[in-house]
C-alpha cells in the first residue's frame, strides 16, 4: 500500500468509526467491513439497503447487519465453502482409494494364503524337507504382516479420517450458533433476540414485548408425530412474521415459544396486536398427510410487557413470561394482562 493509499483509509476510518457510533453498531470486524465499504460507497445498493434500513427501523440493528454483510461483503464465505467441500471430496477420495487398495491386497492375501496351505498339504502328501516346509510357513507369515500392515494404515488413515470429521462437525456447530436464522421456520432466533434486545438497551429505545406459547403443542407430536408438530410451529412462525409491520420483529424463543418485539409502543398497543394475532392463530388449519384429516384446533397463549424507563431486559422478559404462564392456568388462548 502506497503512502496515499494509507492516508486514504485512514481518512475513511475516521469517518467510519464515529458513523458506528452515531447508530450505535456493535464493534466487530463484519462490522467494521460493512461501514467502511458504505463510507467509501464502493457499492450503491449496500448504501441503499443500509439508509432504507435506518429509515425503515430507525436503525441497523445487529441482524439487519449481519444479514447485509452476508448480502454485500461476504463472498469469500462462498469460496470457503467451495474449498471446503473440496477438501471433503479430496478426503473422501483418499479413503476410497485407501480401502480399494486394502481390499485387492486382502484378495492377494487370500489367494496366497489358500496357495500356502495346498502346498502344505501337497508337502505332507509328497514328503517335502524341513527346510522347503519352513520356506512354505516364512511366505505365509510375511505375507500376514504385509496384511497387518496394510490395515494398520487404512485403521490409521480412518482414525484420522474421524477426527476430521468430528473437527468439522464442531465448526458446523458453532456456524449455526452464529446464525440469526432460526433453521425450523426461517424467522429470527434465539440469539438474534439477545443480541437486537441488547441494542434497545444501549439505545435506550423503548418498546413493548409479546411472548407466545402454542398451547397443548405435547399433544401434537404425541398424536400426530414431531413432524406435524414442526408443521404447526412452522405455520404460526408464519403468521407471526406476518403480522410484523412498523419496525416489529419476530423471533422463535425456543421450542414451541415465540416472541414479538414492537419498539416504541405501548402495552395498549401490543395487546391489541396479541389479540389480532391470538384471533389469526385460531384460524391456522394444518393437513395431516397420513390420515389425510385438517387439524384445525391450534391457539395460543400471550403475555405482554412494557418496558420502564432504565428496565433491564431480563425483567421485561421475566414479566411477559409470568402473564403468559397465568394465560395458560385461566385456561390458555387468551392474551394477558387484560388492562
Amino acid at each position: 500500500m502506497n503512502n496515499d493509499n494509507f492516508v486514504k483509509s485512514t481518512e475513511t476510518l475516521k469517518e467510519t468509526v464515529p458513523l458506528m457510533i452515531k447508530h450505535k453498531v456493535p464493534t466487530t470486524p463484519a462490522n467494521y467491513a460493512l461501514w467502511y465499504t458504505y463510507v467509501t460507497q464502493q457499492s450503491p445498493r449496500l448504501n441503499q439497503a443500509i439508509d432504507g434500513e435506518i429509515a425503515e427501523q430507525g436503525q441497523c440493528s445487529p441482524t439487519a447487519c449481519d444479514k447485509l454483510y452476508q448480502q454485500h461483503i461476504a463472498s469469500k464465505t462462498v469460496k470457503d465453502m467451495a474449498q471446503l467441500k473440496q477438501s471433503l471430496t479430496a478426503m473422501m477420495q483418499e479413503l476410497s482409494h485407501s480401502m480399494t487398495d486394502t481390499l485387492s491386497e486382502t484378495e492377494s492375501f487370500q489367494h496366497n494364503l489358500n496357495k500356502g496351505f495346498n502346498q502344505l498339504e501337497l508337502a505332507e502328501k509328497e514328503g517335502l524337507s524341513l527346510e522347503e516346509t519352513m520356506g512354505l510357513v516364512r511366505n505365509l507369515v510375511k505375507e500376514s504382516r504385509n496384511i497387518q500392515l496394510s490395515a494398520g494404515a487404512f485403521r490409521t488413515q480412518l482414525n484420522s479420517a474421524q477426527q476430521e470429521i468430528a473437527a468439522l462437525r464442531a465448526a458446523l456447530h458453532e456456524s449455526q450458533k452464529e446464525a440469526n436464522e432460526d433453521a425450523l421456520t426461517g424467522i429470527l432466533n434465539r440469539r438474534a433476540f439477545d443480541r437486537d434486545m441488547e441494542s434497545f438497551q444501549l439505545k435506550k429505545q423503548p418498546y413493548s414485548l409479546i411472548m407466545l406459547d402454542i398451547d397443548r403443542f405435547k399433544r401434537f407430536n404425541d398424536d400426530f408425530g414431531h413432524q406435524m408438530g414442526d408443521q404447526v410451529i412452522k405455520a404460526v412462525a408464519r403468521r407471526l412474521k406476518e403480522s410484523c409491520r412498523e419496525q416489529m420483529q419476530a423471533y422463535r424463543f425456543g421450542g414451541e415459544e415465540f416472541a414479538l418485539v414492537l419498539p416504541n409502543r405501548s402495552l395498549a398497543s401490543a395487546r391489541q396486536h396479541a389479540e389480532t394475532l391470538r384471533r389469526n392463530i385460531e384460524k391456522i388449519a394444518v393437513m395431516d398427510r397420513k390420515k389425510g384429516e385438517r387439524v384445525n384446533s391450534i391457539t395460543a397463549s400471550f403475555g405482554l410487557a412494557e418496558q420502564q424507563p432504565q428496565e433491564p431486559v431480563i425483567d421485561v422478559i421475566r414479566r411477559a413470561d409470568e402473564f403468559l404462564n397465568q394465560a395458560k392456568k385461566l385456561g390458555r388462548n387468551r392474551v394477558l394482562p387484560v388492562n
